[in-house]
């Protein structure tokens, strides 16, 4: 009720707030037809009180529930205030004031002029208990008095400090005066509210970022197209889209943005991150297609900010390895500030998890976790197997209900959400990400596939890629891998840094993934390292994290390059993108600055201010008798593949990961 009438002062609507306590809990119950208002016909349950309910000292006196009163204070409690003689043993002279409100007095005994005592004091009815020193400098212990309030007089007995015997007895001498209370003409301080941001915490910013006409001049723009790395050209951004790539560009009203000695990119695309998620892994089953990431999708998570100051503006959230058919991903442009709803990707393919090696056959988690099947390498193939297999019977038993002619007298196919992923896989409308490492399972899972007519789309991971590119590019298969991520689990130990070179020399879609909030801040460099492990192009690397993810993802027609009309995803670097001292100074989604690195150092200090208004809020709450109460924060957790708990990340011995899948 304390913090529910603050919630009053700062502005809630009194008759919104008693709702909130009554009619609305009853509409949302559906039993407004019994409860939550005053009117004939419902159940008698109601309050009575001494003032209103949202003022401060109001007292319920009687909660009555189907009728029947239960008293919680006394509504016809004598009013005891006045001012009283008490003679306290065998000493005289002192004097009991009672003043206050007449259902919670103040009471105070003048033993001298200099020494007035306030005593504790509980009362039930008319019996009254005071608990005080009469000299709180040389009394050894407190009086305790028992007293009953009776005609004008309050008569008792009790110990004193030295457990001695002692008479109570207060006479009233003068009946309390109302005192007629004056016309409050001060202006009340308004409560300081800080400011609504989005997102509502840190690096908020107070209006969401809007489409603009944005007019980027004398840039150096990486086209990943066919005109490759242009000098000296200006980009125009208009409704959300690339509108025009040429030199000596303009547009009426557009913000111009000098790109002088600048590079001008696509926003990175990561096909591999575990982000902005409440949860990552469903591990309980092998098989938990069922499972939609976008369900679990935190729109607050300070690591879309970072990203978004490293140049990532889209990324594919996956579900995590512990499974061998994992849950489906939330594809999302990293809209700081927006809904999670809003963020999504609309209008494209579906995709989802699969995993192979150690992480599956629970190699990793210890004896006590090993109970799940399979635990085997072998076994993880039979999953794969039954799992579809069942997929197709399933699509069978629909296909058969929906064109039998009796289908009015039929019942159908029980649904599972699990096996209707599994058919879209079928079909051509979900296609597979799927975590792998070592040559023999790839193979496996590529000949799996092709024996009950899928396909797998990207091989992430893929640390052995290097061995059966051939094959990958047969099946039709992307690969998204580490630039040099190596010997942190034994399926890895064959590892080189020379994977993504070799894979896209012999022709494999190839990108550069992070798997790990802190790499994704780098990708670029990651891009770079490309070059020096294959000698692979600018040009070439740069693609492997913008383009060739977005054809992963299906979006190259839409995203991945900059061409007149595309989506306005580009990012504004002040030196090479593949550099070590590059840095972002603008990240824009659809024609939108979601990350502006002079507007960042504003919202630092915004930050600073913020922190130190609320801790100033704090120490005057301390100061006003507010009670102290221990801050309990929680430190965000990095999600990775292997990450078995919400917020958390447990695997093996208890271990916390480092990085993904490692095991420990």
């Amino acid at each position: 009720m304390t913090n529910l009438r603050k919630a009053v002062e700062y502005g809630l609507d009194e008759k919104a707030a008693l709702a909130a306590l009554t009619s609305v809990p009853a509409q949302l119950l559906k039993v407004e037809d019994k409860v939550g208002s005053l009117k004939p016909g419902l159940l008698a349950n109601f309050l009575i009180t001494s003032d209103n309910i949202f003022k401060d000292g109001s007292i319920v006196y009687e909660n009555w529930v189907k009728g029947k009163k239960y008293v919680l204070a006394d509504l016809a409690v004598a009013d005891l205030r006045g001012n009283y003689d008490l003679i306290l043993g065998s000493k005289s002279g002192l004097k009991l004031n009672i003043s206050g409100k007449a259902e919670k007095p103040e009471y105070q005994i003048i033993v001298t002029d200099s020494i007035k005592v306030t005593p504790k004091v509980s009362r039930s009815g008319n019996l009254l208990t005071f608990i005080f020193k009469t000299d709180p400098k040389k009394d050894k212990g407190d009086t305790r008095i028992s007293a009953l309030y009776d005609k004008n007089t309050i008569k008792g007995s009790g110990e004193n400090g030295e457990g001695t015997y002692t008479s109570f007895l207060a006479s009233l001498k003068d009946a309390y005066k109302e005192t007629p209370a004056k016309a409050d003409t001060a202006k009340k301080a308004v409560p300081e509210l800080g400011k609504i941001t989005f997102p509502f915490g840190t690096y908020g910013s107070e209006e969401k970022p809007k489409t603009e006409t944005i007019l980027i001049k004398n840039a150096t723009v990486w086209t990943n197209e066919k005109g490759g790395i242009l000098q000296n050209t200006d980009v125009l951004l208009q409704n959300g889209k690339i509108a025009q790539v040429g030199k000596n560009l303009s547009s009426t009203g557009a913000k111009v943005i000098d790109g002088t000695g600048k590079h001008l990119t696509n926003g990175i695309f990561d096909e591999h991150s575990h982000i902005a998620l409440v949860s990552v892994n469903e591990g309980t089953q092998s098989v938990s297609a069922e499972v939609r990431m976008e369900d679990v999708v935190n729109p607050e998570d300070v690591n879309i900010y970072r990203q978004l100051a490293g140049g990532v503006t889209s990324s594919q959230l996956l579900h995590g390895s512990a499974n061998c058919i994992g849950g489906q991903s939330a594809i999302i442009k990293l809209k700081w500030g927006e809904t999670a709803e809003a963020m999504k990707i609309k209008n494209m393919d579906g995709f989802i998890k699969f995993a192979l090696g150690e992480n599956v056959k629970q190699a990793n988690w210890g004896d006590r976790a090993r109970i799940r099947f399979p635990q085997t390498r072998m076994g993880v193939e039979q999953v794969m197997m039954d799992a579809f297999l069942r997929a197709k019977e399933y699509e069978k038993s629909w296909n058969d209900y929906n064109k039998a002619a009796n289908k009015a007298s039929l019942t159908p196919p029980r649904r599972d959400l699990e096996l209707d992923a599994l058919v879209e896989i079928l079909n051509k409308k979900r296609f597979i990400t799927c975590h792998s490492y070592v040559q023999s399972e790839i193979n496996m899972l590529m000949k799996v596939a092709d024996s009950l007519g899928f396909k797998i789309n990207t091989f992430t991971h893929i640390l052995e890629g290097y061995k059966v590119a051939d094959k990958m590019k047969a099946h039709g298969a992307s690969g998204s891998t580490f630039s040099d991520w190596w010997a942190y689990k034994m399926e890895v130990k064959e590892a080189i840094p020379f994977n993504a070179a070799l894979m896209s020399k012999v022709g494999i879609n190839t990108s550069i993934n992070s798997d790990d909030a802190e790499m994704a801040r780098r990708l670029n460099q990651e891009a770079a390292k490309t070059v020096l492990y294959g000698g692979i192009s600018e040009e070439e690397a740069w693609k492997m994290v913008t383009l060739n993810p977005a054809k992963m993802m299906h979006l190259d027609s839409r995203m991945g390059s900059i061409k007149a009309g595309k989506e306005a995803d580009v990012v504004l670097w002040n030196n090479n993108p593949l550099s070590v001292y590059a840095k972002p100074e603008k990240s824009i989604i659809d024609g939108a600055i979601y990350f502006d690195i002079e507007k960042d150092l504003v919202l630092r200090e915004k930050i600073a201010s913020e922190r130190n208004r609320l801790i100033q809020k704090m120490l005057s709450a301390k100061a006003g008798g507010a009670a102290t109460v221990k801050p309990e924060g929680k430190k965000a957790k990095l999600m990775h593949c292997d990450t078995m708990e919400e917020g958390s990340v447990i695997v093996g011995a208890d271990a916390e990961t480092t990085h993904s899948d490692s095991g420990k």
